[in-house]
């Protein structure tokens, strides 16, 4: 519909295709129309100066394949006298390239938007002229933007700065899953190139090396969140429903204890506890950590703690429990509290178990309340970069299993670390992990919180 006004307008309507802002200057609304004229010549002097340039090399070696940038970054050129050598000047940069191109593409959009609303609002004006409707004014803009769009005004600072420094660095991640991106090929020394799919193609795979290691990796990643969620919530739960049962006494002391766990900053948990887990050089006195000293005293058994992947794995279970328990308990215990007491009275009348009461009463409550708790948690462990990185180091090694810097307590999140900052630096399969990880955190979140009791029953628990 808009597009038949723009088309049916006069000749100051069509023009304003071409010269933004010129529709509001003739007819009364000056100071916008010199905005939307000056955004015009800004984003024309940007294209040609700056975004121009990195946009055409972007879509060229895009398309074709070839390396991202036309120079090898660093160029011998004239001999400076005063250093007695040859200087060398900055080439292309692939880096730049790609992120300024992407920049420029985002720039472009927001001007197609802006050019579009401006000869919408020409064509609007065009109308209101004819029918004989007052102009809104500049200060009545401004009025409306400290009034009734408040709202507008005091978000459009955030979503900027949320655009520069958020969505144009995510997407520029992203395309760096398609290069070649590495040591080998790090900029500013070296261009990098498009290698389109093949590194997901790389990681995936079953049959390479790399694959297998992702899979193992990927395999433990999931395994761990299932555990280390379910063993803290059910673990909270169960601790909750002692403390606050009839008839046990120093309930809030318990509760005390429990808190102070929490005050401890975690990073400062995890390392006493590594420390506690140190395996130190034999049996018997041979130093290590007091639970490794106790374990070789009372059992005469020397803990493999960093040296067994399974036996490291199941002491990160169990420093993961101590560390989240006690804020699942907390939890716990608030709902609790408010679920009403008279559904265990009428329970107990029916002659219903302790046990039962827990499962029909207890747990489906619980479970509804705590469903996109349960979510979020789950999240959390797949990207629990501090309980492995402080604990083992995503340690011991496997180099049969493990390749490209993985271990064998190695979450995605901590692998990914170590590509990015391994003396590989791998940003492309960092990149590819990233990509992966937010497609299955994202399919599982949507999947599961709309399958939950908190989506589906919601008309249960009113």
């Amino acid at each position: 519909m808009k597009i038949k006004k723009v088309i049916k307008g006069d000749a100051i309507t069509k023009l304003s295709c071409i010269i933004m802002g010129l529709g509001h200057i003739f007819r009364g609304q000056k100071v916008r129309g010199i905005i939307y004229f000056l955004f015009e010549v800004f984003f024309g002097i940007y294209i040609a100066v700056f975004g121009g340039r990195y946009l055409a090399m972007f879509f060229q070696n895009f398309f074709t394949g070839g390396n991202v940038g036309f120079t090898q970054t660093y160029i011998s050129s004239e001999w400076n006298a005063e250093l007695g050598e040859y200087t060398k000047v900055p080439g292309d940069n692939s880096f730049h390239v790609v992120l300024y191109g992407i920049l420029t593409l985002f720039v472009i959009f927001f001007f197609a938007v802006v050019w579009w609303r401006s000869i919408k609002e020409s064509a609007e004006l065009e109308e209101m002229k004819i029918i004989g409707k007052r102009v809104n004014l500049f200060r009545d803009d401004v009025r409306n933007y400290l009034d009734g769009q408040f709202h507008t005004t005091l978000l459009s600072l955030p979503m900027l700065g949320l655009f520069l420094f958020t969505v144009v660095p995510l997407v520029t991640m992203i395309m760096i899953a398609f290069t070649n991106y590495d040591a080998n090929h790090e900029v500013p020394e070296r261009l990098f190139q498009w290698v389109g799919f093949q590194n997901f193609t790389d990681m995936l795979s079953g049959n390479s090396s790399l694959g297998k290691t992702f899979w193992r990796v990927l395999a433990w990643t999931l395994g761990w969140a299932v555990l280390a969620t379910f063993t803290n919530y059910f673990g909270g739960m169960l601790l909750a429903v002692f403390i606050n049962k009839k008839g046990i006494r120093f309930k809030r002391g318990y509760r005390t204890l429990f808190v102070a766990t929490i005050a401890v900053p975690q990073f400062v948990s995890l390392m006493i506890i590594s420390k506690m887990l140190d395996t130190g050089g034999g049996m018997l006195g041979s130093g290590g950590g007091i639970i490794t000293q106790f374990v070789e005293r009372i059992f005469n058994y020397h803990m493999q703690f960093g040296l067994d992947i399974t036996t490291t794995r199941i002491w990160i279970i169990i420093a993961n429990m101590w560390i989240g328990i006690p804020y699942s308990m907390l939890l716990c215990s608030g709902i609790l509290m408010n679920i009403p007491s008279d559904l265990y009275e009428s329970a107990r009348i029916d002659g219903a178990s302790p046990a039962r009461q827990f499962r029909k009463i207890t747990l489906p409550y619980m479970l509804f309340v705590t469903g996109p708790y349960l979510i979020t948690q789950f999240i959390g462990n797949i990207n629990n970069f501090n309980i492995i990185f402080l604990l083992s180091g995503g340690g011991p090694g496997d180099n049969i299993k493990y390749t490209n810097g993985a271990k064998g307590t190695d979450l995605l999140i901590t692998w990914l670390y170590k590509l990015s900052l391994g003396a590989d630096r791998n940003y492309k399969l960092a990149s590819v992990i990233g990509i992966l990880v937010f497609v299955i955190s994202a399919v599982f979140s949507l999947v599961v919180y709309n399958k939950s009791s908190a989506v589906q029953g919601e008309g249960n628990f009113q």
